[in-house]
């Protein structure tokens, strides 16, 4: 009886101690969402639900959920860690843009200084000299009157001038900023962060014939698990993509997105026929992709297709990308 009784209270215990670790990971992970460092709305706000909606399939779930939300934790904290570090990185880069443009600010006031102000100067030097002549007073007054008024009157244009060219560099440099952004938002695709067909077209055009070779992806998934799973995995799908694929490159290679799922890598050099990059590339980008849908870890799966497109000096642009089009859009 004693043993049953003893046997009964270690059970309790156990059930107790697993309902206080499952609650210590309901407010880890409910910390986690409450105490985040606040970055911008569309990219705070989602993650905050994502981890609320996976402690609530907690709190709902068994011993499988559990087990099954740990990757979900990880691939949620990974994510934000990895936009967290991309936005600090903007925020650096825009500060030091800011001090740029103050350092050259300065530069240009320190040298505002015209030939007029320095014959106004003079004028006002030889004003001082007559007026330490022994004439008559009155004149001597009057004539020190009229240097203090001009000397005033110069600081005060030397003050307007530094305002007003401070004001042009600032917009200047606010023009500028938004016609580069114009420039490359038109050039690149917004999901991905690809140049966009056109400016790979233009740059195909542009490149010295036999002094590159292009290696083509189709990629057969992305958009069978957006209309599976929505807008949300579809981005991070092409993204996750996109990282893996400029990772498997050369840091020169200039990669776009030529279609939904086709995409086309230039490499600035001739190709090695010993080379197997197209090889590696296709094996390290096939396989699955972790991604969150509805708080939930899913793995949808992606097939690459690799080709290589040589760009001998005997061949016309139009004509590699003749051949660009029968690989990945058949011609269309």
């Amino acid at each position: 009886m004693v043993s049953i009784q003893n046997s009964i209270s270690e059970l309790e215990r156990s059930f107790q101690r697993q309902a206080a670790i499952k609650e210590c990971y309901l407010q880890a992970i409910k910390s986690a969402a409450q105490y985040m460092v606040e970055l911008d709305e569309p990219t705070t706000g989602p993650h905050r639900r994502q981890l609320t909606e996976l402690a609530e399939q907690v709190a709902a779930g068994g011993e499988e959920t559990i087990i099954g939300s740990r990757a979900t934790l990880r691939g949620l904290l990974r994510d934000y860690r990895d936009k967290a570090a991309l936005y600090l990185q903007n925020l650096r880069d825009e500060l030091a843009r800011t001090v740029n443009s103050l350092q050259e600010t300065l530069d240009a006031l320190a040298q505002s200084a015209g030939d007029h102000e320095s014959q106004l100067r003079k004028s006002v030097v030889v004003l001082r000299d007559v007026a330490q002549e022994d004439d008559v007073e009155k004149l001597r007054a009057d004539v020190r009157g009229a240097a203090d008024s001009i000397e005033t009157s110069l600081e005060q244009i030397h003050k307007d001038h530094q305002l007003t060219v401070a004001q042009f560099l600032s917009e200047i440099r606010v023009l500028h900023q938004r016609i580069d952004a114009m420039e490359a938002a038109s050039s690149i695709d917004n999901m991905t962060g690809l140049y966009d067909r056109s400016e790979i077209e233009d740059r195909i055009r542009c490149a010295r014939a036999g002094s590159f070779h292009l290696l083509l992806f189709q990629v057969r998934g992305i958009n069978r698990a957006g209309s599976q799973y929505g807008e949300t995995v579809l981005e991070e799908l092409s993204a996750s993509f996109t990282k893996r694929l400029t990772n498997s490159l050369p840091e020169t290679a200039i990669v776009g997105r030529w279609s939904a799922e086709e995409f086309i890598a230039l490499i600035p050099q001739p190709r090695d026929p010993k080379s197997s990059m197209a090889r590696t590339a296709a094996d390290k980008l096939s396989g699955s992709y972790v991604c969150v849908h509805s708080g939930k870890t899913i793995r949808p799966g992606l097939q690459v297709a690799v080709g290589i497109v040589d760009s001998v000096s005997r061949e016309a642009a139009d004509r590699v990308l003749d051949r660009v089009k029968m690989f990945l859009t058949g011609g269309n």
